[in-house]
């Protein structure tokens, strides 16, 4: 690969010169500015993003911090990140913490060390004390994404609200039994049950709360539920990957759908319409969530001194599928 010394050998002209033309300094003349972007061009001259971070300059990559990345939801959100980032001549270096602070807290040092111009995460724990740090000590524009911080620029679905969207689904129609697959300290649980509560103020005591994964741990508490269940069960996962376990252990249990469970997931990511009964999930706008997220981020990269907090909440929508339509039947 040809280096500026190269170039500038090539052309006629100082090394200096070269590295301020490659850098974008439009102050030198025209005809040697053309001279040395062409001879680059010719030789397939790619600048040094290390060195020119170390030297202070913008090196126009972008970190992404995502929970876990073989969720279909968030590759479906980094492809539409990418598309942005790629229109306004950034690249992204994409990180996974897998749902494990300290990874996170790990992904935050790499990604300190390449000097990027800015940062978009998927928070492990939104409440956690690192991002309220991370706000008064980094220098590096950040946006959180999916979640919503009080301290930092947030793009995000109310998750109580698509909660409750689905709690109103599933009484329609006719579940008077619950199930809820994940933890109760989630905004989606407890979305869930505010609107069961006021339709149905003894919903808690026809409810199962399925916190394991596992599902070894899970078939005996659905066999249980099932065997006192004198009524349909609507059934809520945290996400659709979830929601395809449960239906696996469902046909394993021989429970029908949606006849005896109906059953609803959450991203509504590509696989619900393969399944069978296709499922019904909640839909996040996750083109518009990328482009305001990367959108916001830029207007803080161009202006560091803007010290204003801004909160975007997007509207989900549930989309119905067979798995939780008993009126159809």
């Amino acid at each position: 690969m040809i280096t500026m010394t190269e170039i500038a050998r090539l052309t006629g002209v100082s090394q200096p010169t070269v590295s301020r033309v490659l850098n974008g300094n439009t102050a030198v003349h025209p005809d040697i500015r053309e001279r040395v972007l062409a001879c680059a061009r010719e030789n397939g001259f790619q600048p040094n993003i290390l060195a020119q971070s170390l030297a202070g300059s913008k090196t126009h990559l972008i970190g992404v911090i995502l929970t876990d990345i073989s969720n279909p939801f968030f590759a479906d959100l980094v492809k539409y990140l990418e598309q942005e980032a790629r229109r306004a001549g950034y690249s992204l270096i994409l990180f996974n913490s897998h749902y494990d602070s300290a990874k996170e807290q790990e992904c935050l040092q790499i990604i300190r060390r390449y000097r990027v111009d800015g940062l978009i995460v998927v928070p492990v724990d939104e409440k956690a004390a690192l991002w309220q740090d991370f706000s008064k000590k980094s220098d590096i524009p950040a946006v959180i994404i999916t979640r919503r911080i009080p301290f930092l620029d947030s793009v995000y679905v109310s998750h109580e609200e698509a909660g409750a969207l689905v709690a109103v689904h599933l009484y329609e129609e006719g579940y008077r039994n619950y199930l809820f697959f994940g933890m109760p300290e989630d905004e989606k649980y407890q979305g869930f049950a505010r609107a069961l509560s006021m339709r149905d103020p003894a919903f808690e005591s026809r409810l199962t709360i399925l916190r394991s994964k596992d599902s070894d741990s899970l078939l005996p508490r659905l066999r249980e539920h099932f065997s006192d269940a004198q009524a349909p069960t609507g059934i809520f996962a945290y996400n659709d990957r979830r929601a395809l376990q449960l239906l696996g252990l469902l046909k394993t249990l021989d429970i029908s759908v949606p006849q005896q469970a109906g059953l609803v997931g959450f991203d509504n990511t590509y696989m619900c319409e393969y399944l069978y009964p296709r499922l019904s999930s909640v839909s996040q706008p996750n083109e518009t969530m990328a482009a305001t997220a990367m959108e916001r981020l830029l207007q803080r990269i161009e202006n560091p001194d803007d010290r204003e907090i801004r909160h975007c909440p997007l509207s989900a929508g549930l989309v119905c599928r067979e798995s939780s339509r008993r009126k159809d039947i």
